[in-house]
């Protein structure tokens, strides 16, 4: 502001008669009030990003992050009793760990397989698709999407339902909503996590894996919403949520799934690693019959 006014003398001084005089008044006001309009669009822009939830990179700012996020979900229209939820949230160092190191997906497709065990995947869902024939012809009558793709994912995701995770979903998906490295994503998973809680559709004590997926089929809360058909702890509901998910992204009965196939769009939808589309497209044509 003192610049401004500066500014202003200097070109007052510098002119002579009545009609300089007062034009150079009408550039100075102009000058001083285009300066005063900024400074308090700077003032409000701090104030806002002050009062807003920061992301912080360890769990020393997580306890002041829950109470700015808190009132923000409240003015979003979240309930008190989630509210209540996620300020009982505790920092998942666990999950930050996993987070960081996600190494498999940087492997080669070949070993990627090994390690994830595809061949027992492989010859344990061919069994399953035998003897939950009737469910899986259900699935495929009703969404499109043959057995192999969807116990493909069963297998590789939970081994058949036996692993889901030990993690408190809620405090796994806010801290990582506070991490900074992904916070755009996390924040809309966890307004989602808030939903489901509100609808009474998910108790704010669910465990599941260390990125919050919960789960036979290990689904995402913004996927629960959109895709889920029931209780996903049941292998019947997380099947069918999963060929859900398919349909809504493009699936074509009938149509192959391979890479450059047209429902090899709706794999790539379920995961962002090419590694793991390309494993998965595999494995369901493997255990659909082919080799």
């Amino acid at each position: 502001m003192t610049g401004s006014r500066g500014f202003a003398t200097a070109i007052f001084a510098a002119v002579t008669t009545a009609a300089d005089r007062a034009a150079a008044i009408a550039v100075a006001a102009i000058t001083v009030a285009a300066t005063t309009v900024g400074a308090l669009a700077v003032l409000v822009c701090l104030g806002t990003n002050a009062d807003a939830a920061q992301c912080g990179s360890g769990p020393a700012g997580f306890e002041a992050w829950k109470r700015a996020f808190s009132e923000e979900a409240r003015a979003k229209g979240i309930g008190a009793s989630s509210v209540a939820a996620l300020m009982q949230a505790n920092y998942a160092s666990g999950t930050i760990a996993a987070d960081r190191s996600q190494r498999s997906f940087g492997l080669s497709l070949d070993q990627f397989l090994a390690k994830r065990g595809a061949a027992a995947i492989v010859a344990r869902g061919r069994a399953l698709k035998h003897s939950q024939a009737a469910l899986f012809a259900s699935i495929q009558q009703r969404y499109g999407v043959p057995p192999g793709p969807l116990i493909a994912i069963w297998g590789m995701e939970t081994g058949f339902g036996s692993q889901r995770g030990n993690q408190n979903m809620l405090s796994s998906i806010a801290t990582l909503a506070y991490d900074c490295r992904r916070p755009e994503f996390f924040t809309e998973q966890l307004y989602a996590t808030l939903r489901l809680i509100d609808r009474g559709a998910l108790s704010p004590g669910a465990r599941g894996s260390m990125h919050g997926e919960v789960g036979q089929t290990q689904f995402m809360p913004k996927n629960i919403l959109a895709y889920g058909t029931g209780n996903l702890d049941v292998a019947a509901n997380a099947l069918s949520s999963t060929a859900n998910f398919f349909k809504a992204h493009g699936w074509r009965a009938g149509a192959g799934y391979q890479p450059g196939e047209a429902n090899f769009a709706a794999i790539e939808a379920w995961n962002a690693a090419s590694v793991y589309q390309r494993a998965i497209a595999q494995m369901g044509r493997q255990i659909d019959g082919g080799e």
